[in-house]
């Protein structure tokens, strides 16, 4: 019963996570991203997306502090991402574990357990990755 309502949650959650990580793109226009990845530079384009620009304060100086922290959240989501793609290569290690144990209660055990930290990981990964998505696309 307990393993059911933890699954529960847990795909509830992962997929309420997935909708926010989609609900604000910072740089719709341009596809600065390779695998999911965002390059350190998106958002800073300009429309053509062939040149980067800096925002400019209300002096017509370049903002650095907005600059930075566009730098920053990008750096911050492809960690996320990169966590993301970690964690799904642990949860097909569980399974390979799971599926090879041969009946072992000791293999399986370990496998189960790889598999529950690696959906954990997932979850905060994706969770994560939403929450930054979200900050950076406010940043403009």
């Amino acid at each position: 019963m307990l393993q059911k309502l933890f699954l529960t949650i847990a795909l509830t959650v992962t997929a309420f996570g997935t909708g926010l990580s989609f609900a604000t793109p910072v740089s719709a226009a341009c596809n600065t991203s390779l695998f999911g990845i965002p390059a350190w530079y998106r958002g800073l384009q300009d429309s053509s997306c062939a040149n980067i620009v800096m925002p400019k304060g209300s002096d017509g100086r370049p903002d650095v502090v907005k600059i930075i922290m566009k730098i920053a959240m990008n750096i911050v989501q492809a960690a996320m991402v990169l966590v993301a793609y970690v964690t799904i290569f642990f949860i097909i290690k569980g399974g390979f574990g799971y599926i090879t144990s041969a009946g072992s209660s000791d293999g399986m055990q370990g496998a189960k357990k790889t598999i529950t930290n690696a959906l954990i990981g997932l979850v905060i990964a994706v969770l994560s990755a939403s929450i930054v998505n979200v900050i950076a696309g406010m940043i403009k």
